[in-house]
């Protein structure tokens, strides 16, 4: 049962391109539907969450912490009688416009294409215009502006939209920080007093401390979690990007990024011929650096490097 404060279905402000509807699914739930079955959040399990090509197979990648975050998004809205559909359909595509090799890549991008280039906004480019060979996913104005905007907010954000943003910093600080001391990073010893105490010892029991207080503390449509809650959230974050974030260890790697794409990105933007075939229109009308950077987003880690070994490392070769 959705309460006051939820998105009706029935009230979406609509699709791009008008559609008749689903005799058995909501227009939310065909939004889900559509974004799980796109190549693009495929291509999610490929990419870097964290830490990059990390040796083992229990961390992270774009595509777990994606499924992290729209888990935690369904208990949110089911507990405070938003609309789930909703709040899984934007958590679902918030993450589609990422880069390879995770922020770096984003970081990467932004200083090489002259637009610049910020994974959020990508990631509605992906539902509008790329997926479908560039047909686009055709999603509801509801799913589309939470995507956009899940990563600082918008004056006119649906509860669901903040539900999702307020989840996917909840996940990541959380999963992260696992993922870390999993690699050596850190270790339970090194977790401030202030996180084991006010959260728990436990990746679990910190995710569930954070969302019990969430959902304790909105009310009257208000999402929000009490000061304590908020002050260790405030906290836990600061702590994440001075420890493990820009940790020389965890990104030792990550100088190689910027390599790597900027040499893809000058032989795509000089040779737009050798892009494929969806990106020549692309070319034609926007120019051969938006198409360059839209097919190197959407690029997983291992084809990135696959490209740049093809272009620019020389294979053996054997006289008979």
């Amino acid at each position: 049962m959705i309460g006051s404060y939820g998105v009706l279905a029935e009230n979406t402000r609509g699709r791009l391109v008008p559609e008749e509807e689903c005799a058995i699914r909501t227009c939310f739930q065909r939004d889900i539907d559509r974004i799980t079955h796109s190549k693009s959040f495929r291509r999610l399990k490929h990419k870097t969450q964290v830490f990059l090509q990390p040796e083992g197979d229990h961390y992270r990648t774009r595509l777990t912490h994606t499924l992290e975050v729209t888990r935690l998004a369904r208990t949110v809205a089911r507990a405070l009688r938003l609309n789930e559909d909703l709040a899984e359909a934007i958590a679902l595509g918030h993450d589609l416009g990422h880069t390879p090799f995770g922020h770096a890549g984003e970081r990467a991008l932004n200083h090489i294409h002259e637009g610049g280039f910020k994974h959020y906004v990508q990631s509605l480019r992906v539902v509008d215009s790329l997926e479908r060979d560039g047909q686009g996913l055709n999603l509801c104005y509801e799913t589309r502006m939470g995507i956009l905007n899940h990563t600082h907010g918008a004056p006119d954000d649906t509860r669901e939209a903040t539900v999702v943003r307020l989840c996917d910093r909840i996940a990541y600080i959380n999963h992260d920080l696992d993922d870390s001391i999993r690699a050596g990073i850190l270790t339970d010893q090194d977790v401030p007093e202030i996180i084991r105490k006010n959260c728990g010892e436990r990746n679990s029991e910190r995710i569930n401390a954070f969302m019990l207080d969430l959902v304790e503390n909105s009310t009257e449509g208000e999402l929000k979690m009490s000061p304590k809650m908020q002050q260790t959230f405030d906290f836990f974050h600061s702590f994440m990007y001075s420890d493990v974030y820009t940790n020389p260890i965890a990104k030792s790697e990550e100088n190689k990024v910027e390599g790597i794409l900027s040499r893809l990105y000058e032989y795509y933007t000089t040779h737009p011929e050798t892009l494929p075939a969806m990106f020549q229109p692309i070319v034609e009308r926007h120019g051969s650096g938006r198409a360059a950077c839209d097919y190197i987003s959407g690029m997983t880690d291992g084809y990135a490097m696959e490209k740049y070994g093809e272009l620019f490392i020389p294979f053996a070769w054997s006289v008979k």
